[in-house]
């Protein structure tokens, strides 16, 4: 099998990062050794102190068709006990590829268009924020591909639009709009073509980057933190991360912008 070379571009823009899926040629299908490069560069994202914000986006027709059938089908024409075990590392893998995404410290924002199918909702429910051009169309497409969703949407998804409207997009695996999705909270905003989409993107970043890191960083780990754990914990965490971090730089710095009557800058210190 011919190694998958790099999936992704990176770009920058000041404190934004930009993880561009650029498989045109393969409508961004995910390969097997998709999920190593997705983590890798989250892993980076997460350790860079200049990226306060990371948005995925993709080149080409489609954001994603979800997963490369025809490489999956091809390692495992024969299944025996070494190949089964083979394959149950291979997920456990791709999920913790796919897991570097949600634990990334820096928001993530996703910005899709067209075709988002299978394993691109597995990573839109690891982002943060989602939006998307009026042209998108979803699918938890597994059920009709005959497997079972394996790298999070099963897990995460319900969290995000309720069990009720889940249930019955992971049973049929039917295709949704953005409209729908809109309705149902999976995104948050519908723009209305690509160039749109991506300047969205773009201010929606940069909102976010102006604000202090440590308490965006902080506000997403309380946020993560209640949801799996429950929210008289949360309430416990929050209380102790605010008081290891008051008062920082960043919060003299909001007053005294605010008596000087001018914007903060924020260093995340």
């Amino acid at each position: 099998m011919v190694e998958m070379k790099d999936p992704f571009r990176v770009e920058r823009e000041g404190h934004i990062a930009w993880l561009v899926l650029n498989r045109p040629e393969k409508r961004n299908a995910m390969g097997i050794k998709f999920y190593d490069w997705l983590g890798e560069h989250f892993a980076a994202f997460d350790e860079d102190p200049e990226v306060r914000v990371v948005v995925i986006r993709a080149e080409g027709k489609s954001f994603t068709t979800g997963t490369d059938l025809g490489e999956l089908g091809s390692m495992y024409n024969e299944m025996d006990a070494g190949t089964r075990e083979k394959m149950r590392m291979t997920i456990l893998k791709a999920q913790e590829g796919m897991s570097r995404v949600e634990k990334c410290r820096k928001p993530v924002i996703a910005a899709v268009h067209s075709h988002c199918l299978g394993g691109g909702v597995d990573l839109l429910s690891a982002c943060d924020i989602r939006i998307a051009s009026a042209d998108a169309v979803f699918s938890v497409r597994e059920v009709k591909v005959a497997f079972i969703a394996d790298v999070g949407t099963l897990q995460r998804l319900p969290h995000i639009i309720g069990h009720g409207w889940f249930r019955e997009l992971a049973l049929t695996g039917r295709d949704f709009s953005a409209e729908e999705a809109l309705k149902i909270g999976f995104i948050t905003r519908i723009c209305p073509d690509r160039e749109a989409l991506i300047a969205e993107a773009r201010s929606l970043a940069e909102e976010i980057a102006a604000c202090s890191p440590l308490a965006v960083q902080g506000t997403k780990d309380v946020l993560l933190y209640s949801r799996d754990k429950g929210i008289y914990p949360g309430l416990e965490y929050v209380a102790q991360k605010n008081a290891a971090a008051i008062p920082s730089e960043d919060m003299i710095e909001a007053a005294m912008a605010f008596m000087e009557k001018r914007t903060p800058v924020f260093k995340g210190k």
